[in-house]
């Protein structure tokens, strides 16, 4: 492990950018196990901390990378890190495209893409675990959490409403 925290977030995150099946919110468990438990950069309070901000922010949710690297190391941290992250994605991506625009009929592609949506939905799902987990520190939070899921799984209620009663119930002292 090198000691210099701009080439261990450039290394982490460029590496994290290739198996990043489903976008940022995908490898949010592995960016919470990197963060918090591998390189203990930050706490789990910290963490939901970032990524509540990263959903908040306008953009792309990407963002927690950048908050990531801004708490290691400052500005030039958030620049590597979301270079790292973006960079060789974006790179496979171009390279990857001709391709895959190619084969658009071929059976094989057809396959790989119905493969990769439950293998998607199963990263982000656990990435709502692992986000879960580490904000619901108390039964009543958690009760909340388990309410807004249900509430958003079973109803057209848009989930902004439920972020408002969440944050009136923090606010409040009741989470």
């Amino acid at each position: 492990m090198n000691d210099n925290p701009l080439i261990t977030l450039f290394g982490y995150f460029a590496l994290l950018s290739l198996f990043a099946v489903g976008g940022a919110n995908a490898a949010i468990p592995e960016m919470h196990r990197i963060a918090v438990e591998a390189m203990h950069w930050m706490n789990d309070r910290q963490f939901a901390d970032s990524f509540a901000m990263a959903q908040l922010s306008p953009g792309p949710n990407v963002i927690i990378v950048t908050l990531i690297g801004f708490h290691v190391a400052g500005f030039a941290g958030a620049g590597v890190a979301t270079v790292a992250m973006c960079g060789p994605t974006c790179l496979v991506a171009f390279f990857a495209a001709r391709t895959w625009d190619r084969f658009k009929h071929a059976s094989w592609r057809i396959a790989v893409q119905a493969g990769l949506v439950p293998v998607s939905l199963g990263l982000i799902g656990a990435s709502a675990f692992v986000l879960a987990r580490a904000a619901d520190k108390t039964a009543a939070a958690g009760l909340v959490t388990a309410a807004t899921v249900a509430v958003a799984a079973f109803t057209r209620i848009n989930p902004l409403w439920l972020f408002a009663v969440g944050g009136v119930l923090g606010l409040t002292g009741w989470l």
